[in-house]
């Protein structure tokens, strides 16, 4: 194991807002946050907020920032890459965030029953192997799972980027009768992406950007595909439209996105 994992390791525990239970405090048995989780961790009454597979913790945070009168545990049983998000919550003295780093089917075990009012899955690892198909985290497994700690008007937010996934969960939530309120096979083209969808994406995108420009800098010819008008003026230097999958227009970046905006306004 590298040094720098180990001391990260090391640094999780000394992070006020880091919980790592030891394996027999939460295999078939309960810790002792469980039901506690406002008044011992927490110190309030708030809502509590989950992010299942947490990974770095960006998500858990921009949320938490986003909405201070809610609390928020990132969950994720790689503590080398909660450590970054544990890290930027303590510098930020942020007191509604917490990390838990703990396998997500022992979350019986460490939350009480209607004790959580909402839970993210963001990007999880679809498990394309059908022979792991109850690793899902939106299998029936672990739907039974968030089930018995979600509070009687409490939901799931679902966000991947895999079409099977995607697909699996819709046909899970039909099988089974569950209730959704949206399913949306592209928030971002149908701008149904709100703030709170969006939120956490622009960190991803700025190191995206940077990244990209680094390359262009090189001499790298970098083809970006996007949504987002803003994000092509700012990037691209040539642009080419597509609509349902055929070319409308090439050209130059101004010449192109003024046209498409202009149809955009109902003005061609």
């Amino acid at each position: 194991m590298g040094k720098d994992k180990l001391r990260k390791f090391r640094e999780n525990l000394t992070f006020d807002c880091f919980i790592q239970p030891e394996f027999d405090e939460v295999f078939r048995c309960d810790h002792p946050l469980k039901g506690h989780w406002r008044s011992d961790f927490f110190h309030n009454d708030n809502p509590i907020v989950l992010e299942l597979g947490c990974g770095k913790g960006e998500y858990t945070v921009a949320l938490a920032e986003r909405d201070p009168s809610r609390n928020f545990i990132g969950i994720d049983i790689k503590g080398a890459r909660m450590w970054r998000g544990a890290k930027t919550a303590t510098h930020r003295r942020m007191p509604n965030v917490g990390f838990l780093r703990t396998r997500i089917e022992f979350i019986n075990g460490l939350f009480a029953e209607g004790e959580v009012d909402e839970i993210w899955i963001t990007f999880p690892d679809p498990q394309l192997k059908s022979r792991r198909a109850k690793k899902r985290l939106t299998s029936p497994l672990f739907l039974g799972y968030y089930a018995r700690i979600l509070s009687p008007d409490g939901w799931i937010n679902l966000k991947t980027d895999s079409k099977h996934l995607f697909g699996y969960t819709n046909e899970v939530v039909r099988r089974y009768g569950l209730p959704c309120e949206v399913s949306n096979a592209d928030i971002y083209g149908t701008g149904y992406a709100d703030e709170v969808l969006s939120v956490g994406d622009f960190l991803f995108q700025q190191k995206c950007e940077k990244r990209m420009k680094e390359l262009m800098a090189g001499g790298t010819t970098v083809i970006l595909v996007s949504h987002s008008i803003e994000q092509i003026e700012r990037m691209c230097s040539k642009v080419a439209w597509l609509s349902h999958g055929h070319l409308k227009m090439n050209g130059d970046t101004e010449t192109v996105c003024n046209a498409y905006k202009a149809v955009q306004r109902g003005e061609a």
